[in-house]
């Protein structure tokens, strides 16, 4: 490799490590601050030195914050919720599986033509039903992926979102998905087998088996959804609210 290939390199590399030192901060913070009722302050804070807020509205009954790489937007005001309970759900897959198309679909139901792949991190909280779901996505690029096992520890459920067209990386996908289950032996696993809505893609049994998932069965909570995370598919029996529904059954159990 010439000088060229490696500058590039030790660039992605230290792009990653500035953006997964980003994610450790932003959760460092939240978890120090949470209760303390200085949450507003410090989502003025994270503007002014990110610039990347964003306020979704997900109905009624819920709000939903989002932060991330390249996300600019106002400055939100999360609902005081000292009594809320806590839950975090750690969002992982490989890059163009459509993670960030699956975030924001959870929290609104507006239509977007594109949403631009993640880099570095996102981070959508959801106030539903008296609980507070932080919902952590991290990029899925080469260079990220080897630090995706350091933000097993606070998750409470695991989502593992894979492209289900993309027959040419499945076994790259099922051994990144089983390398992070060994970490975590006991953390509930959902995976969404989305972009169902495309005409080649595989079909939940198929993925069932090209991911090996039936050599998980009895070892933890399991799920596998078909999912489309599309406005279209929003009415469908692909729509990414099955998953949002799920989340709220899981993550409210004692």
């Amino acid at each position: 490799m010439g000088p060229l290939g490696i500058l590039r390199e030790l660039t992605l590399d230290l792009g990653a490590a500035v953006a997964v030192l980003g994610s450790l901060l932003f959760m460092a913070v939240k978890i120090c601050l949470r209760g303390t009722g200085t949450g507003t302050d410090w989502s003025g804070w994270w503007e002014r030195e990110l610039r990347e807020d964003h306020l979704l509205r997900a109905g009624p009954s819920t709000s939903c914050l989002s932060t991330g790489m390249g996300v600019p937007g106002p400055t939100p005001h999360p609902p005081a919720s000292p009594q809320l309970d806590w839950r975090q759900v750690l969002v992982l897959g490989l890059d163009g599986a459509g993670k960030s198309s699956v975030l924001h679909y959870i929290c609104s139901q507006t239509a977007r033509d594109r949403i631009p792949p993640t880099h570095g991190f996102n981070s959508a909280q959801l106030f539903i039903e008296g609980m507070e779901m932080d919902l952590l996505e991290v990029g899925g690029s080469q260079n990220l992926r080897s630090y995706w096992p350091h933000y097993l520890s606070e998750a409470h459920v695991l989502v593992f979102v894979v492209d289900s067209v993309d027959r040419s990386r499945l076994l790259t996908a099922r051994q990144e998905l089983h390398a992070l289950l060994a970490t975590e032996p006991r953390l509930p696993l959902i995976v969404l087998a989305n972009k169902q809505d495309k005409s080649n893609a595989l079909s939940v049994a198929e993925l069932w088996e090209e991911l090996a998932l039936h050599t998980l069965s009895g070892q933890r909570e399991l799920f596998l959804l078909p999912t489309s995370a599309t406005w279209d598919s929003l009415s469908t029996a692909t729509s990414v609210l099955r998953v949002k529904s799920l989340l709220v059954t899981l993550l409210s159990q004692p």
